[in-house]
């Protein structure tokens, strides 16, 4: 062949390359070339008006208005101050008065939420810029109301900074040590389970300090194998064992006294929040017995130590979380969410517990609680009214009605003005990224920040499947919900293997209108790749998961993984029975509680997994943590039936193919879990394949470690799925 006719013939390849669409690759994906354009690090400002950002280059806090959207003046410039030099800011607290911003820098990771960092006091009207302490670096800095104090935690000792006084650092605790006491941040099991880093918080005043103190010397210590450092230790109390005991104190600033507040609390109960009110006599301290079947919230009174119970709420199996994080105090209401009428709704109390009103009712699920308005009586929430795979903004006026502020189609999440007059809303479907636009608190939209049309039109160049949610009913007779995602090339008379990816874990939603879907989110991207190769990718929500009620949801009580599992199996048999499915090939996926579903699912009994992946899951409840556990499943003293339907108990009915993955520092699901698991099958003699992945946490992360975890994944079912 000449050179005219290659270059015609290469011309010509390329050519046909293009009108099929480009071919996605792992490392595109897991280097993140798929992640949309966001809006990150915003802080609504005090103003009501305003909120702030972190530059794209980590340079510059930048001030935009609510109303426009337009850049309105920059706070703070790392290039442009006197004083200290930083390099980059990693985030920042701004003082009530906007007088002072706390800039972090330096940061390092300790668990999920917290971290150490260096932190510096920037003086916004002289732009001087100088460090909070040159003790060492701080962890979880809290400002005065004021803005004249910031109380920070280290080495687990509290220590305050005044600002009048030349930025004077004294030392409030000395009783904090590690691996015995901690003062002002939570322990690690209820950081990671009560979605917390700070537990210390001023009185309205500014004249006192309060905080939960955390004496875990009775919590056993786990040691976790490192091989660029010797070793970790830290204490992980696992389902039945001690947990710290826990106290609330306040610190009298002006007479250094150190009091013991009354909480009324078991023994072994938690104390998951406390929060400050507009009357410095007053902090809502909420507290859980150990079951979490009873929460209780009081006002407690750091002076005389006396705390008043204001709000009960029980329930006959749990608390959700939700009812926690999604508390709203303000100067004279409580906004409450509770599950007493069989769906998550929005209760209104004064702040002497009187319940004043139901705010939403029906069947459907209050997602998340924005904030209440005083001037107007209005509250702002976000619920699943047009059903369990959407998500949409509202407002309940104090005469009863309820308004949808975000009509639109998919799942809605909004970040409001201080003082209600606007929202930053994040709007997405299934088939459209996120997109960032300003509203009145009407609902009328101001501006768009981000539209992603860039990234729309960067796939639009790749061979894409379709994206579809669908309905499935079980031979049990229980409705279940899913998405799929099919080659583009799908053709009806084909028959397809079918790989099904699922999380499962009490209360969650994988199956929603929005772009976030799949293993990796970015749009199913890993899904879509996997279509690429011939396969379609399904995942759906069992009993058990989010969205539908308490009855749905609670149902798996004290007994995780049987129901999630059946359900799991009834979906394949489903899939098996559509004509385009080769109901020989189908393998099921997921990571953590996913990861125990999918070992529960191949060991159900009924076969229907030809192959199997499980990354970093538990194998028997009694290796995981307290809070978590205990929530689901009580003690293995009081449920030791239930303790004992696990995928270890399982190894002998395993069915399929099956590739383990874990890594040895999990902090977290211990490899301890999948050890036992691989003694289990190697005493039932079934074979089985693993990936060890040295010094890397739950996420498994780091470097190339992403692209390599799910390389060989996709190359395991490429070999098993024939």
């Amino acid at each position: 062949m000449n050179k005219f006719k290659t270059l015609c013939a290469a011309s010509l390849m390329v050519a046909s390359q293009l009108s099929a669409g480009q071919m996605l690759s792992l490392s595109d994906i897991t280097r993140g070339d798929f992640r949309g354009e966001s809006v990150a690090a915003v802080r609504a400002l005090s103003d009501g008006e305003s909120y702030a950002q972190i530059s794209d280059d980590g340079q510059q806090i930048v001030k935009y208005a609510f109303k426009t959207g337009k850049q309105t003046g920059i706070l703070f410039d790392a290039k442009n101050t006197r004083g200290a030099n930083i390099q980059r800011i990693d985030g920042y607290k701004m003082s009530p008065d906007g007088k002072h911003i706390l800039i972090q820098t330096e940061t390092k990771a300790v668990y999920r939420r917290s971290f150490t960092a260096v932190y510096y006091l920037f003086n916004v009207q002289n732009n001087k810029l100088e460090p909070l302490s040159d003790g060492g670096p701080q962890q979880s800095p809290v400002w005065s109301p004021d803005g004249h104090q910031v109380a920070f935690v280290r080495d687990n000792n509290i220590f305050l900074v005044k600002l009048l006084y030349g930025n004077s650092e004294s030392q409030v605790t000395k009783d904090g040590k590690l691996g015995e006491v901690i003062n002002g941040i939570p322990d690690w099991v209820n950081e990671e389970e009560f979605a917390t880093n700070s537990s210390m918080v001023f009185t309205a005043d500014s004249k006192q300090l309060v905080w939960v103190r955390y004496d875990e010397s009775k919590v056993p210590m786990r040691t976790l194998p490192l091989y660029q450092k010797p070793f970790y230790s830290y204490k992980y109390p696992r389902a039945g064992e001690d947990n710290s005991r826990v106290s609330l104190l306040s610190y009298d600033i002006k007479s250094h006294q150190t009091r013991t507040v009354a909480v009324p609390l078991d023994a072994d109960g938690y104390i998951p929040r406390i929060v400050a009110t507009e009357d410095a006599s007053k902090i809502a301290v909420f507290t859980l017995n150990r079951h979490q079947d009873c929460l209780r919230i009081y006002m407690a009174n750091p002076l005389s130590t006396v705390a008043q119970l204001i709000v009960e709420d029980k329930d006959k199996r749990y608390i959700k979380e939700e009812a926690i994080l999604n508390a709203v105090v303000t100067s004279q209401h409580l906004l409450l969410t509770s599950e007493r009428d069989g769906y998550n709704h929005l209760y209104l109390y004064g702040l002497n517990g009187q319940l004043q009103r139901q705010l939403t009712s029906g069947q459907y699920e209050v997602t998340d609680v924005y904030g209440y308005d005083e001037a107007t009586g209005d509250a702002y929430y976000a619920a699943n009214v047009a059903g369990p795979t959407e998500g949409a903004v509202y407002v309940a006026h104090p005469n009863g009605k309820n308004t949808c502020l975000t009509p639109g189609k998919g799942v809605n999440r909004a970040l409001f003005s201080t003082n209600y007059k606007y929202f930053l809303n994040v709007q997405s479907t299934l088939n459209t990224p996120a997109v960032y636009t300003l509203h009145s608190n009407t609902g009328k939209q101001l501006a768009t920040l981000i539209d992603n049309q860039a990234l729309v039109q960067k796939l639009a160049n790749y061979e894409l499947g379709t994206r579809e949610l669908f309905t499935l009913t079980t031979s049990d007779g229980v409705q279940l919900n899913g998405w799929m995602v099919k080659p583009r090339s799908f053709d009806a008379s084909k028959r397809y293997p079918v790989v099904m990816y699922q999380y499962s874990g009490p209360g969650s939603q994988q199956v929603l209108n929005q772009w976030g879907i799949g293993m990796s989110g970015q749009g199913a991207i890993l899904e879509q790749y996997l279509a690429q190769q011939g396969y379609i990718c399904v995942c759906v929500d069992g009993r058990g998961t989010g969205g539908r009620g308490a009855d749905f949801e609670k149902c798996t009580y004290l007994k995780l993984g049987q129901l999630e599992a059946r359900d799991q199996v009834e979906a394949a048999l489903w899939l098996g029975q559509q004509s385009y499915v080769d109901k020989q090939r189908i393998a099921i996926w997921g990571w953590s509680y996913g990861g125990f579903c999918t070992l529960m699912s191949m060991s159900e009994g009924r076969g229907v997994f030809r192959a199997g992946i499980a990354i970093a899951p538990p194998t028997d409840w009694r290796f995981y943590d307290t809070i978590y556990t205990e929530r689901y499943m009580r003690t293995p003293k009081e449920n030791q039936q239930g303790y004992d339907d696990n995928p270890i108990k399982r190894a002998a009915q395993l069915k399929g193919e099956l590739l383990l993955c874990h890594g040895l520092a999990d902090d977290n699901v211990h490899y301890e879990n999948t050890a036992s698991y691989t003694e289990a099958l190697i005493a039932a003699d079934k074979d089985y394949q693993q990936l060890v992945y040295a010094d890397r946490n739950h996420s498994i992360v780091g470097g190339n470690t992403r692209n390599h975890l799910f390389r060989q994944c996709f190359r395991f079912l490429e070999k098993t799925m024939k």
